[in-house]
């Protein structure tokens, strides 16, 4: 018997957008308009690559940063959750797949003492230039219409699936936490047994009710949370079955 947790990131694990919490850095913490109105929709991780340039010109070094990211909040329960589930590792994987970026998920797991949580990060990798510039790259390339081009959490999630049942393991259910638009291509998914839950009040858990209108739901179980402890909650009856 063993579950995979997946996880989105931002306004998820974190009660926050890092890649907009970063403009906390920025002088007077905000961005030039031209900056800010140069985002194409779809096209996310360039726009960031502008940001980063932007604080690097400004000097913003990253030390500024690491102190900056390390103060977003974590989601109401996050903590407990995650306490949680580091106490029951055995019984549950863990991934994080996210559309932020290898640097910011890092620094606030690891300053949080979470990092071993998780046995996957999925997300944009970013790096820090010789010159001490902040870079991110999309995290790959996908022929899916539905997602943004850097990254579909579908493909990310088939292919961990499908590697991990190569090596002999198989999941009792997989539970897919989320907030965002982007996390419902994952979500469709999902099958039968498995289970979706959104964040109450966020994108996903208006998509996904807007296809339970539409006669079209979606195949696997949904459960709305509002704070970790919810999840927790299930997760504990998960594991007494």
């Amino acid at each position: 018997m063993k579950f995979l947790l997946a996880f989105d990131f931002d306004h998820t694990i974190i009660d926050e957008n890092s890649d907009t919490w970063i403009v906390k850095c920025a002088p007077e913490k905000k961005l030039p308009n031209g900056l800010r109105n140069s985002y194409r929709p779809g096209h996310w991780t360039e726009y960031m690559g502008r940001v980063f340039v932007y604080l690097g010109d400004n000097g913003v070094k990253e030390d500024v940063m690491k102190r900056t990211m390390t103060t977003i909040p974590f989601t109401a329960g996050m903590v407990d959750l995650l306490g949680f589930i580091g106490e029951n590792k055995e019984l549950f994987d863990c991934i994080i797949v996210s559309d932020s970026n290898t640097v910011f998920i890092d620094w606030i797991l690891k300053a949080a003492d979470f990092h071993k949580v998780f046995d996957e990060v999925f997300t944009n990798p970013a790096a820090f230039s010789s010159t001490g510039y902040l870079t991110v790259q999309d995290f790959h390339s996908h022929r899916c219409a539905k997602c943004p081009k850097n990254l579909c959490k579908r493909e990310v999630l088939k292919e961990f699936l499908d590697k991990q049942l190569e090596q002999g393991v198989s999941y009792t259910q997989v539970v897919y936490i989320g907030d965002g638009g982007n996390d419902l291509c994952p979500v469709m998914f999902l099958k039968k047994g498995d289970i979706a839950m959104p964040r109450q009040g966020y994108t996903l858990e208006k998509k996904i009710s807007q296809l339970a209108q539409n006669l079209s739901p979606v195949e696997c179980s949904v459960l709305v949370w509002s704070s970790a402890i919810d999840i927790m909650s299930y997760l504990k009856l998960l594991i007494k079955e």
